[in-house]
């Protein structure tokens, strides 16, 4: 059965600095080409990505659009449940979706320099780094004032306080 055109077969190429090769043309490994068609709700089981985000990640051209029976209904074969459940595992690590396009564009061009792999985790640990000082300043905030406040049957309250402040 054929799903549409063979992304397999077309020549490697290497983007233009700055320059992004389209998704249909970027290269997916021949190896994960081997099962399917799966319909949306067991592409969803395979990947542990919801049947909606996946739809989701396909109007986002994170997931490129895949072939649908005459009823309409979408197939997915290996590489699409491989690249699912690569955009799930970026998403649990907290990467963005713009964030997830880039690494898919890396992932997929096999041309890629793994510095510029790496360069984009490190400033996705930063920004980690930065979230945490910030939730941690949060949390030290909120427990002195949960610490300040009586928490009796009186109207006064630091918490309010602080908020209308």
């Amino acid at each position: 059965m054929t799903l549409g055109k063979n992304r397999n077969s077309l020549p490697s190429r290497q983007a233009a600095p700055g320059k992004a090769i389209p998704f249909e043309e970027q290269r997916i490994p021949q190896s994960e080409d081997q099962g399917g068609p799966f319909n949306i709700g067991q592409a969803a089981s395979q990947s542990g990505v919801s049947a909606k985000m996946i739809r989701h990640y396909e109007s986002l051209g994170l997931l490129p659009s895949v072939h649908r029976t005459e009823a309409g209904y979408r197939q997915y074969g290996d590489k699409q449940v491989h690249i699912l459940r690569f955009i799930h595992r970026a998403r649990t690590l907290g990467f963005s979706m713009a964030e997830i396009a880039e690494l898919l564009k890396l992932w997929q061009n096999q041309r890629r320099a793994s510095a510029d792999v790496k360069r984009s985790a490190r400033s996705h640990v930063a920004d980690l780094e930065r979230r945490i000082a910030e939730m941690e300043a949060m949390r030290q905030t909120l427990a002195q004032l949960a610490h300040c406040c009586q928490g009796n049957q009186r109207p006064d309250c630091p918490i309010l306080t602080e908020l209308s402040g």
